[in-house]
């Protein structure tokens, strides 16, 4: 075949492609293929035809003869790219990107737009497999292309944000290179922005920041985005939203930071950042109260705020609502999940805190899950205090020897740490070897003279070591002193207060005052609440007594609370108020339906409303209870006689008079 043939076949093959006839382009090709075996065109309508007839390896391989032959020419690389771009065409996502690149470096001196087409193609492809540093690096040529050409502003701010959107997802994967490229693509998109100020610019700032705040190490970039903001929408309180959250999150209480918290509220009363920055300048102010309930109100409307639980937990842990605080411990570490970085020092602190309070509520159980909490902080071996709580932990679940190992492992190798002192002498007050106890806790109040747990504790020595120490002055009323002072929510600080102003000075009056004030700290302590009580009943002072068992039992749920309501049952059956008696005493036995000394004081209130009957079941029940009750059983036969029931009477006397002979009441009967 002549050069003049073989040019004539190759045009038969074209028309062949171009009519749809692919065997018989098939054909001309081979035929010049057996004259000219590298010949380009043919190896390249052989790829076209077989592609066409769904044959895609024959298509392939005459493609890459094709490339082998010339590799520098556009057709066989076009070729395979429509083949590899056709929907049957499986597991070639890589290759097509191969070809991609190809034609990019092709295209790139000639037809500039078939190159941008392209490079849109190669995109796609790298953003369907999540590859997107290579996304972001093309996407760059891409612009770069665009500037070259003298594109306009607008068309530059679309492209700028086509950008943001193809990598919108990377910030999962933190890779710093793509980052880098995400936040200057936000940072050419917002300078090429048209209307400025404006809703799309403003939203556009909204996202750079949300995206900025997604990045732990770019925190002078987000200070200076959210400032920026801020200056340009002076209304907007998104910008100052995430400062606060920022500042929150990494525990920094500055003048800037409190500034911003105030200028939020300003903003926005309503706004939970500020409401959560609020309390925690409560929190380092000593008003925990206020801190509480800021935090609390902050959090429910910013609840995925980890640091803001745990500021929190630490106010109410304070005011000693230790059960409270143990469930915002672990509302923190629910926020925090799975952490790294920074988090990974929120949940450390948050698991410490947790321990340290479940150990303050002192029962096997709380013991059991500080010891699991404590396990779960990393490099926590290595951290005396660490060590310390768990030997509390031990310690609060009855195990001594374990508790003890610690404490004299901690002595060795931390010999000026006050928690090791410290957990020495709880050990030996537990033991009740209070003089050990004494010089531990002396040595603990050395090294940190500011715990007020340690000043209690030593009080509480000198309580029970003897009379002596319990009277002297300078020994336990100091200590219980200094720990009040210390922390004015400790309501045992008070109670032994109370104890040693009734038991020692004489003085009813600060007694009655301290017990009260413990009772208004913890209401759940019924010791504190009773003796001030009794204090103001003996001080003649009804109205505090009353007031006090008044709010009590507003509050108190069916089945609590029996010391109210037998003490203000009592009061009504004194004064002759008998419905108001029957009423609380039944509240009371609600509490502890046992209590055969209350089922005796509701027989009595019966008696005084003229409920016989009713009367006689309840002073019976008191004496089923404790048969040694003889008034009860005396009141019950007196009541059979008033009843008619005559033999039922004589026989109950008879009872009594077995027992005590000369019972006058029942001689009488």
């Amino acid at each position: 075949m002549s050069n003049k043939e073989v040019k004539a076949a190759l045009k038969s093959a074209r028309d062949a492609i171009r009519n749809r006839e692919y065997k018989e382009a098939l054909k001309h090709c081979k035929a010049v293929l057996k004259q000219e075996k590298n010949n380009y065109n043919a190896w390249v309508f052989i790829g076209l035809a077989a592609a066409e007839l769904e044959q895609p390896d024959q298509a392939r391989g005459a493609y890459k003869k094709a490339i082998e032959l010339e590799p520098n020419q556009l057709l066989a690389w076009q070729g395979l790219a429509n083949l590899y771009e056709k929907p049957n065409q499986i597991d070639v996502k890589g290759d097509l990107a191969d070809v991609y690149r190809k034609l990019l470096e092709l295209y790139e001196s000639g037809d500039k737009q078939k190159w941008c087409d392209v490079c849109n193609k190669l995109v796609e492809l790298y953003h369907q497999d999540k590859k997107y540093l290579e996304v972001a690096e093309t996407w760059q040529k891409l612009i770069k292309m665009k500037q070259e050409e003298g594109a306009e502003k607008a068309e530059l701010h679309q492209l700028w944000k086509k950008m943001i959107f193809l990598l919108k997802d990377s910030t999962k994967n933190q890779d710093n290179k793509t980052g880098q490229l995400l936040l200057a693509a936000f940072e050419h998109a917002l300078l090429s922005a048209d209307t400025v100020p404006g809703d799309d610019h403003q939203n556009l700032y909204k996202d750079f920041i949300q995206c900025l705040s997604k990045f732990p190490h770019e925190v002078a970039r987000l200070e200076k985005a959210c400032h920026d903001m801020v200056a340009l929408y002076p209304t907007v309180s998104y910008p100052l939203e995430v400062l606060c959250l920022h500042f929150i999150q990494s525990g920094t209480m500055s003048e800037e930071a409190l500034h911003c918290f105030s200028r939020l509220l300003e903003m926005d009363a309503n706004s939970g950042p500020g409401i959560i920055g609020f309390g925690i300048k409560c929190l380092k102010e000593n008003k925990y109260k206020e801190a509480v309930k800021s935090l609390t109100e902050g959090l429910q409307k910013t609840n995925q705020c980890p640091a803001a639980w745990h500021y929190l937990a630490e106010a109410q842990m304070k005011i000693h609502e230790h059960r409270n605080a143990v469930l915002s411990c672990n509302k923190a570490l629910e926020a925090l999940g799975t952490p790294e970085g920074p988090n990974l020092l929120w949940k450390n602190l948050a698991l410490q805190l947790k321990a340290e309070t479940l150990i303050k509520i002192a029962d096997a159980d709380a013991a059991e899950e500080a010891i699991k909490a404590l396990e779960l902080i990393v490099d926590g071996s290595n951290d005396p205090v660490v060590s310390a709580l768990r030997g509390q932990a031990y310690l609060n679940k009855g195990l001594m020897d374990q508790a003890s190992k610690i404490s004299q492992e901690l002595l060795l190798s931390h010999p000026d740490l006050a928690e090791a002192h410290a957990l020495e002498g709880f050990i030996h007050y537990s033991q009740k070897n209070y003089e050990q106890a004494e010089k531990s806790f002396l040595s603990a109040i050395e090294r940190k003279a500011g715990t007020a747990e340690y000043h209690q504790y030593l009080g509480l020595t000198y309580w029970f070591m003897s009379d002596e120490t319990k009277k002297d002055k300078g020994k336990a009323l100091t200590q219980f002193l200094k720990a009040a002072k210390l922390d004015s929510c400790l309501g045992s600080a008070f109670f032994y207060l109370g104890n040693y102003y009734r038991d020692v000075a004489g003085d009813k009056s600060r007694a009655r005052g301290c017990y009260k004030k413990a009772f208004e700290l913890d209401e759940m302590d019924e010791e504190s609440g009773t003796a001030a009580v009794n204090l103001s009943v003996e001080l003649g002072d009804m109205d505090t007594a009353l007031s006090i068992l008044n709010e009590v039992t507003e509050k108190a749920r069916p089945g609590t609370a029996k010391w109210a309501w037998l003490h203000r049952g009592l009061y009504y059956l004194r004064t002759g108020q008998p419905s108001q008696a029957v009423a609380d005493l039944q509240a009371a036995l609600r509490a502890d339906p046992k209590d055969s000394n209350c089922w005796e004081s509701l027989g009595e209130a019966y008696l005084n409303r003229g409920s016989y009957s009713t009367a006689l079941k309840s002073f019976r029940k008191a004496s089923e209870l404790n048969p040694g009750l003889v008034y009860s059983i005396y009141r019950a036969a007196a009541l059979e006689q008033i009843l008619g029931k005559y033999e039922n009477a004589i026989a109950t006397y008879q009872q009594i008079l077995k027992k005590t002979e000369n019972y006058v009441p029942a001689l009488k009967g």
